[in-house]
């Protein structure tokens, strides 16, 4: 890291230690974390989450950070591509659950901002909490997603014991997997709350998934 003195970083508990041993070394000034909002549940750190692991180890580091917390991504959207274009289906558990999608873009240009304003700036030390403009269930997504591309897709709601089978398959880590399966539980019928950081950091709006679905136009062709 020789004459690096910000950092974007995502990183892994595992080697977060090693990442704050090198950038002392080298004198960077600014570490700004891509972190996660699943930091924010109750005892987050002694149930194991990897992203409240790596903010306390880079937090040690004797420089400047910042922590972006978003929430669901709405480049998550992506997994489903190969359920539509092979079966016409998306299939999930807790279809209703309700989240508030972040675009990336949105993330990128937060993280520009907190850079340019460099070390020393009213971001230091500080943990921003990032989601999209509105709250809605995969469902409404998954039929956001057949309006505009015109492809006929099939929301199926698997139950718990479906889906554990299902993407089990693809997820390696089960409590990972339980993890999820019981914030999605926790969010159903219930709107997740909208942040305004993305605008009041940017001076924009945080976009909809319908901009995202513009932005990714081949994602879902057959």
């Amino acid at each position: 890291m020789k004459d690096v003195t910000q950092v974007f970083l995502y990183a892994d508990p595992g080697s977060a230690q090693l990442f704050v041993a090198a950038a002392e070394a080298a004198g960077v000034k600014q570490v700004v974390l891509l972190s996660s909002m699943s930091t924010h549940a109750i005892h987050a750190e002694t149930a194991g989450d990897p992203h409240a692991l790596a903010e306390r180890i880079i937090a040690s580091g004797s420089f400047a950070t910042t922590f972006l917390q978003p929430g669901t991504f709405m480049s998550n959207a992506m997994f489903w591509s190969h359920q539509i274009r092979a079966l016409g289906q998306v299939r999930l558990p807790y279809l209703d659950a309700e989240e508030a999608p972040i675009h990336e873009q949105d993330i990128a240009d937060v993280a520009i901002r907190v850079l340019s304003d460099g070390p020393g700036s009213e971001h230091d030390s500080r943990a921003y909490a990032l989601t999209g403009p509105e709250s809605m269930t995969r469902r409404h997504q998954i039929a956001l997603i057949g309006e505009t591309t015109g492809i006929p897709i099939d929301p199926v709601d698997l139950t718990p014991d479906q889906a554990r089978e299902e993407l089990g398959q693809t997820m390696r880590n089960p409590a990972q997997l339980e993890h999820l399966m019981f914030y999605w539980a926790s969010r159903v019928g219930t709107p997740h709350p909208i942040e305004p950081t993305v605008e009041q950091l940017t001076d924009h709006p945080a976009r909809p998934f319908t901009i995202w679905l513009e932005d990714h136009p081949d994602i879902f062709a057959t």
